[in-house]
C-alpha cells in the first residue's frame, strides 16, 4: 500500500485509501497550477469480466498446492535428472538434490500440518561457488522446472541499499511474483538464484553505485529468512496503480504482501580470489594435496573452494550474519575439452541441437562429425568460458555458412575437422558448381515457356548490367 509524509510531524502513516497517495504523488508532479487529477473508478462489470480469469486463477493456485503437499522426490532422483541437462557436477548435483529435497519436505509438511509451522527450521539457502559456464544456472533452473515451482534469476550487482541507484532488494521478490504470472500465493514456494553474488563483498562506488556491499548484503540476509515484502513497490506508479485497481475492484481479501518463509534461495558467484584466500589459511600440505593435483591450476583452485570456510568468506568481504543464511555450501569444476565434447553429444540442452534447428528451419540438413566436435571442443576450452565457449566458436565458425546456403540448391552440409580448420575453404568448395536459388529460378524462366490464351510462344531474355547488378528483362 502507498505510504505519504505527513509534512507538519514528519512520520509515515498509511492511507485509508490508496487512491489518495496516488492523488498526492501526481499532483505533487503537475505543481500548483491548479491542475487537478482524478480517477475513473472500474464499473462493477469490470469484476464480472475478471470472473474467468479469477477462477482459472484459484483452480491453478490449488492444483499447485496439491502438488506440493503431495511431494515425494527423492535425491536420487533429482540428481538422475539433472545428468540429462549438465555434464559433469556431481558433488554440486547431490548437493543441491538433497537440499531441495529437504527444504519442500519441510514446506510439504508446514501445510499439511499447522503445527509443523510452529517448529524451529532453519532452512537450507545454498552457496555455489565456480567459474563462469559450468552449469550453476542451468542446474537451478532444470530443479525449478522438475519440480513445478516458480523461479527467478537475479544480478546481485543491480542492487543498492537505498534503491534509488539501482534496484531495491525486494525487487527480486517482486520479480518472482511476475514468473508466477501474478499469483502471490504461488510464489511464496518459489526458488530465487542470485549471481554474482561474489561482486557484493567489496566496497565499489564504480557505475554510480550509491552504497557498498555491505548495505546490500544486510538487506539480502532480512529476506533470506522469513520476511514479508510488499507486493507493490513504493518507487514504481506502476505497482502502486495495480495496488489502487485491486483496493477498487474490491478485492479485500486480495493479497498485498508476500512472505518469503518458503522461498528458496540460491547464490552463486566465481569468487576467483577465494582460493588464494583458503590457500594462505590452511596451506597445501594440510590438506593432503599431492603433487599431482598442485601441477594442475584448476584443479587446485576447485580443491580450495569446496574447503572454503565461513571464515574465509568473511575475509573475503561478506558479513558474518549474511553467509551464515547461505549454510549449503558447495564448489563446480571447471570444464576441460573432453567435457565440452559431451555437451555437444550428450547433453539434452546442446547448443548443437540449436544449430541444427536453424539449418533444418531454411532446409538444409546439418551434421558434424567426431573429428569436428572435438575440434570445436578444444577451441571452445581455450575462450576459458565454460559452455559458452561452444557458442563462440560455432557461431564464428558457421556464421558464413548460415548467410549463404539458404539462398542456393544446397540441401545438406556436414563439417569436419577440416571444415573447423579452415570454414571459408570449405565453404567455397560446397558452393563450387551450386548455383543460387535465384539463379536456378532464372534459368528455369529462360529455359520454359509460357502460353497465352491457350497458345505458346518464345520468350527472348536480354540481360543488363545496371550499377553492378545484373537485370533480366524478359520480352
Amino acid at each position: 500500500m502507498a505510504l505519504n509524509l505527513d509534512e507538519e510531524n514528519g512520520e509515515k502513516n498509511a492511507p485509508s485509501d490508496p487512491f489518495e497517495g496516488l492523488k498526492k504523488h501526481f499532483n505533487d508532479i503537475l505543481g500548483t497550477s491548479g491542475s487537478k487529477l482524478g480517477f475513473v473508478f472500474p464499473s462493477a462489470g469490470y469484476d464480472d469480466n475478471r470472473s474467468d480469469d479469477d477462477d482459472t486463477s484459484a483452480k491453478e493456485e490449488s492444483e499447485f498446492i496439491d502438488r506440493i503437499k503431495n511431494f515425494n522426490m527423492k535425491p536420487r532422483e533429482i540428481r538422475n535428472f539433472l545428468d540429462r541437462f549438465v555434464i559433469k557436477q556431481a558433488e554440486a548435483k547431490k548437493v543441491l538434490s538433497v537440499a531441495v529435497c529437504d527444504h519442500y519436505n519441510h514446506v510439504r509438511r508446514c501445510l499439511l500440518d499447522d503445527n509443523a509451522l510452529k517448529m524451529e527450521y532453519s532452512k537450507q539457502n545454498v552457496l555455489i561457488l565456480g567459474p563462469t559456464g559450468v552449469g550453476k544456472t542451468y542446474l537451478i533452473k532444470n530443479i525449478a522446472k522438475l519440480i513445478g515451482v516458480p523461479f527467478v534469476k537475479v544480478d546481485a550487482t543491480k542492487f543498492s541499499e537505498t534503491g534509488y541507484v539501482g534496484s531495491d532488494v525486494d525487487d527480486m521478490i517482486r520479480d518472482l511474483i511476475k514468473a508466477a504470472n501474478g499469483n502471490i500465493t504461488l510464489a511464496e514456494y518459489g526458488i530465487v538464484f542470485i549471481d554474482e553474488v561474489d561482486k557484493i563483498a567489496m566496497v565499489s562506488d564504480a557505475g554510480g553505485r550509491d552504497v557498498s556491499g555491505r548495505g546490500v548484503q544486510i538487506n539480502l540476509l532480512k529476506l533470506m529468512e522469513d520476511s514479508d515484502v510488499s507486493a507493490y513497490s513504493q518507487t514504481d506508479m506502476l505497482s502502486q496503480l495495480r495496488a489502487a485497481m485491486s483496493f477498487a475492484n474490491g478485492k479485500k481479501d486480495h493479497k498485498q504482501s508476500i512472505s518469503t518463509k518458503h522461498i528458496l534461495f540460491i547464490a552463486s558467484g566465481a569468487f576467483d580470489k577465494l582460493s588464494d584466500i583458503v590457500k594462505s589459511r590452511i596451506g597445501a600440505k594440510s590438506i593432503g594435496f599431492s603433487v599431482k593435483i598442485a601441477k594442475n591450476d584448476v584443479d587446485e583452485t576447485y580443491e580450495y573452494l569446496q574447503n572454503a570456510s565461513t571464515s574465509d568468506f568473511i575475509k573475503y568481504g561478506f558479513e558474518p550474519e549474511f553467509i551464515g543464511r547461505l549454510p549449503v555450501r558447495v564448489a563446480c569444476e571447471a570444464l576441460n575439452s573432453d567435457d565440452l565434447k559431451n555437451i555437444l553429444t550428450s547433453s539434452e540442452g546442446s547448443i548443437l541441437k540449436q544449430y541444427v534447428e536453424d539449418f533444418n528451419g531454411y532446409g538444409i540438413k546439418f551434421t558434424a562429425d567426431d573429428g569436428a566436435l572435438s575440434t570445436i571442443a578444444k577451441l571452445a576450452a581455450s575462450e576459458k568460458t565454460g559452455a559458452r565457449g561452444l557458442l563462440t566458436v560455432l557461431e564464428k565458425l558457421l556464421r558464413d555458412f548460415k548467410f549463404e546456403l539458404p539462398s542456393t540448391v544446397v540441401k545438406s552440409v556436414k563439417i569436419s575437422e577440416k571444415t573447423v580448420s579452415e570454414p571459408g575453404k570449405a565453404l567455397a568448395e560446397l558452393m563450387k558448381g551450386k548455383s543460387t536459388a535465384t539463379e536456378a529460378k532464372t534459368r528455369r524462366t529462360k529455359d520454359t515457356p509460357t502460353s497465352s490464351a491457350g497458345g505458346r510462344k518464345n520468350i527472348s531474355v536480354k540481360n543488363h548490367e545496371f550499377g553492378g547488378q545484373e537485370i533480366v528483362q524478359i520480352q
